[in-house]
């Protein structure tokens, strides 16, 4: 576990800047931009900002997923999702080094 501005993180994220998608059920996808990645979950800038701690999300990074996650919470249009299963490591590293600049 890492600790960062007072969260305790049972693994480190690493920075990214990649292109993404999420909805919510059946809705229409939105884009965003995912800022950090780790294997149980993202951070990502959303120009709408319209999620809410609890809401469950189909998102896509690049053209990995559909990924269903939760959302565990958003300040303004920066959202922290938690995924169901973790993405499996060679996948991190793909999205790392062939998807995304490491922030």
């Amino acid at each position: 576990m890492s600790e960062r501005d007072g969260e305790i993180r049972r693994e480190e994220r690493h920075g990214v800047t990649v292109e993404g998608r999420y909805r919510t059920g059946r809705g229409v996808p939105k884009d965003i931009r995912v800022l950090d990645l780790s294997e149980h979950g993202c951070r990502f800038y959303d120009k709408f900002g319209s999620l809410t701690a609890g809401t469950r999300i189909s998102i896509r990074i690049g053209p990995i997923g559909p990924i269903t996650a939760v959302v565990r919470w958003s300040q303004g249009q920066t959202v922290g999702v938690e995924f169901d299963d973790p993405i499996y490591g060679p996948v991190l590293d793909h999205i790392r080094s062939q998807l995304a600049g490491e922030g």
